[in-house]
């Protein structure tokens, strides 16, 4: 969570969903916080703003209370997700995916990071190394969350890319 949002204890969300609508009222929802500490809320209220989504949870009342779920990640149980349109993955369910380019296993995907452009980005480790990859549909050749696979056809040098940056400094 970002911010604070008005002064009943409503909070703003980056949206890494395709609906704000994702949480409706009455949505169990966990409050994932720096430390690894989860607290559990039921969603009261919700509604898009300036491309987030304001969320207002029951027991949250004031801004000082609000203030501190600022930077807790929200998480959805399982068994609330709603069901996915086609082409839509889930993050919780890319994270320890296998990624394969032309066959080749690159690494497992440890997290998925947001807000750097277009595609989120997928931190891809293999031992010592980390490779940060797009995930567009443009690389994409096929998606197995299942089988905690992916199989990519990356553009010729990008798994390079990090490697030559660092050894240049």
């Amino acid at each position: 969570m970002l911010r604070t949002q008005g002064r009943r204890g409503e909070v703003a969300a980056e949206l890494h969903t395709v609906s704000w609508e994702r949480f409706p009222s009455g949505c169990r929802v966990f409050a994932l916080d720096g430390h690894n500490q989860r607290r559990q809320f039921v969603v009261e209220d919700s509604w898009p703003h300036k491309g987030m989504v304001v969320l207002k949870f029951g027991g949250i009342e004031s801004i000082s209370q609000a203030e501190a779920l600022i930077g807790c990640e929200i998480q959805v149980p399982r068994s609330e997700r709603l069901p996915l349109a086609a082409g839509e993955v889930y993050v919780s369910d890319l994270v320890g995916c296998a990624v394969f380019d032309r066959g080749a296993e690159v690494g497992r995907i440890a997290e998925v990071r947001f807000g750097s452009g277009d595609a989120p980005l997928l931190v891809v480790k293999a031992g010592d190394k980390e490779h940060l990859l797009p995930f567009a549909a443009a690389y994409l050749v096929k998606m197995d969350t299942e089988g905690k696979r992916l199989d990519m056809n990356l553009p010729e040098g990008m798994l390079e890319l990090d490697r030559r940056v660092i050894e240049n400094l």
